[in-house]
């Protein structure tokens, strides 16, 4: 059986150790099909913090909110977001110089839901994702993303099965 044909892999990364994994998966996948990638991080309104932002810069006025509130958020959100595309391009160069074709985009919003709709924009052949082994009940509650990603890709995908809960994003 040779190996199925992937034109083009969509990497779905967190800021984790994970992350990294979910990455070297997929850089060896793409060395055996010659597929381009890419890495995409989203920046989730759910991360702490970012939300309220969100809500808030849609408000004129929010009582008891000083300025100092505002501007601590803003900043974590910038902080975020550095990280975020230090990250990607940090892994983008290392694929493009093993001559993998590779580009990344980091997104803002829900993380399945942007996945899904980035990968149908993209045209994308596969999903890589990371999961990690959480208990039943933890899974049922937090309602992970690889879950909402495997019932609504309009592509095939690859999860990355990771035990115990690490470091989260």
């Amino acid at each position: 059986m040779g190996v199925a044909m992937f034109n083009k892999i969509l990497v779905a990364l967190d800021r984790s150790d994970m992350g990294k994994q979910v990455f070297e998966q997929a850089l060896s996948l793409a060395r055996l099909t010659s597929a381009k990638l890419m890495l995409l991080h989203v920046l989730s309104p759910d991360e702490d913090g970012i939300h309220d932002v969100m809500v808030i810069s849609q408000m004129d006025y929010y009582p008891g909110w000083g300025d100092d509130s505002m501007k601590r958020y803003l900043q974590k959100l910038e902080v975020r977001k550095d990280e975020g595309l230090e990250m990607l391009q940090k892994f983008c160069a290392q694929a493009n110089s093993e001559n993998i074709n590779t580009e990344f985009s980091q997104n803002v919003g829900s993380p399945g839901k942007v996945i899904c709709n980035f990968a149908k924009e993209w045209n994308a052949d596969l999903i890589v994702i990371g999961r990690r082994g959480l208990s039943g009940i933890t899974e049922f509650l937090i309602g992970s993303v690889s879950n909402y990603v495997l019932h609504h890709a309009p592509c095939s995908v690859y999860i990355i099965h990771f035990e115990g809960i690490g470091n989260r994003e």
